[in-house]
């Protein structure tokens, strides 16, 4: 056995070139399409504004519940019908809620994609939404949230959120609770297919350009459908900002804390986005990162630490994760909250930095390999108002990213005085050692 005292340097990030993008406004709706000759397969997909920020007050998880509700049938065809229509095509579909968007998608042989999406259409568009199925789904997810909620975490996450964001809508859970989502009623996910599905959306297409003929997967996608959405404006959350403090949620008998600290940050589409990111990863971004090292090698913690800067359309957020031992959270959060003000203040250096720029710059050529991930690349171009050269000069802009820009970004985005830190654990235990730490006040969890 060999053993390696030294840890190996990062090597060059391999060259990646975005497809050709194509854009077509067809039937009142847009196509977006990326060019990739010679594929077999393709993949389309309705991109719609009808995300989890679109869910009404106490109505949280209503559009993951009816984006899993479209597979039980359509107007003409029960679920048996519209599951053998599907796989004679050999076609898959596929479904996602996040904040700013949901999306409902195919993917096929490529010469059979016309028809797949017309599959696709009838599911989004006229589901059948029977009342004994949107009952069986919806109670299906409050039984998976409920296992999930029993775990440590969720908890912790919903108190970061609500902490952060207060009674808007990011301060509650993306896909609901297991409280909100039982109170869902068939008339609440009838109505918010009614306002938000029957919109046009973008269709986004990756496959062989070639051999699809995309004014015709527009007419089919969009055909019937109402007015387009006028994008939600405005950032939420920055005036909720406030000074550092920690939210005990109790879970007794825990031998774990479970830690979330995290304060706002920027938006997506900032302009500081990739040296941002890029400080992110040195911080607590990889398994190469400061925290990381800090908290999981030298002083034996954890099993691992994670921080990040993580983004959406009208918000952003800094946030550390991790699960410490009950008798040593005190010392772990005053570790890495030390290590954020540092990084805030001292910047990254070239070595990390170098570590993340290859890192990151390498991944695209790693990530972006099938349609499913080029048609994901460009709901990001549609959510977040960026330009078609986007992802084509992604690389280029993270390998060309200085010290100094990464640094100044710490400086601007790092913001340990505003921290809101939560630990879920054994409030009896732990709560004279959160005190003791002075980093801010200790309050309990609401609820």
């Amino acid at each position: 056995m060999t053993l390696v005292s030294e840890r190996p340097g990062p090597g060059q990030a391999r060259p990646y070139t975005f497809p050709r993008i194509v854009r077509l406004r067809v039937a009142g709706g847009q196509v977006l399409a990326a060019h990739l000759p010679g594929r077999p397969l393709a993949v389309a997909a309705l991109l719609l504004d009808a995300g989890a920020s679109r869910e009404p007050d106490g109505r949280e998880g209503t559009a993951s519940v009816l984006l899993k509700a479209i597979e039980e049938g359509t107007a003409v065809r029960d679920a048996t019908a519209f599951a053998l229509a599907m796989e004679r095509l050999g076609a898959s579909l596929f479904t996602s809620v996040d904040w700013d968007s949901a999306a409902a998608g195919v993917e096929a042989p490529t010469d059979r994609l016309l028809a797949a999406v017309g599959l696709l259409a009838e599911a989004v568009r006229t589901p059948r939404l029977d009342p004994d199925d949107l009952n069986r789904v919806r109670d299906d997810e409050v039984s998976a949230l409920r296992m999930e909620w029993a775990n440590p975490g969720p908890r912790a996450d919903a108190a970061l959120r609500a902490a952060l964001f207060g009674h808007q809508r990011p301060g509650r859970p993306a896909h609901g609770d297991p409280d909100s989502v039982a109170g869902l009623r068939v008339e609440d996910l009838s109505a918010f297919h009614e306002r938000w599905l029957r919109r046009p959306g973008v269709l986004l297409v990756a496959g062989d350009l070639d051999r699809l003929d995309l004014s015709s997967l527009g007419s089919v996608a969009f055909a019937g459908t109402g007015e387009p959405t006028t994008p939600e404006s405005g950032l939420v959350g920055a005036e909720l900002a406030g000074s550092r403090r920690i939210i005990l949620v109790d879970r007794p008998g825990a031998v774990q804390s479970t830690l979330r600290l995290g304060h706002l940050g920027p938006h997506r589409a900032h302009p500081d986005h990739v040296p941002v990111t890029l400080a992110g990863t040195v911080l607590g971004g990889a398994f190469t990162s400061r925290l990381n090292h800090l908290i999981r090698e030298v002083r034996g913690y954890t099993y691992g630490i994670r921080g990040e800067f993580v983004f959406s359309r009208r918000f952003g957020r800094f946030t550390v994760s991790t699960s410490v031992q009950t008798a040593v959270t005190g010392p772990a959060l005053a570790d890495t909250v030390a290590e954020i003000v540092r990084t805030r203040a001292e910047g990254v250096t070239e070595d990390e930095l170098a570590v993340a720029r290859t890192w990151r710059a390498g991944q695209l050529s790693v990530e972006m390999q099938t349609p499913a991930a080029i048609t994901d690349a460009l709901a990001t171009l549609v959510t977040h108002d960026l330009p078609d050269d986007y992802h084509a000069m992604l690389r280029e802009r993270l390998l060309s990213t200085s010290v100094a820009d990464a640094s100044r970004a710490a400086l601007a985005h790092l913001r340990p005085d505003d921290l809101v830190i939560v630990v879920e654990g054994d409030a009896a235990v732990v709560r004279a050692d959160l005190a003791s730490t002075g980093l801010g006040e200790v309050v309990d969890a609401v609820g």
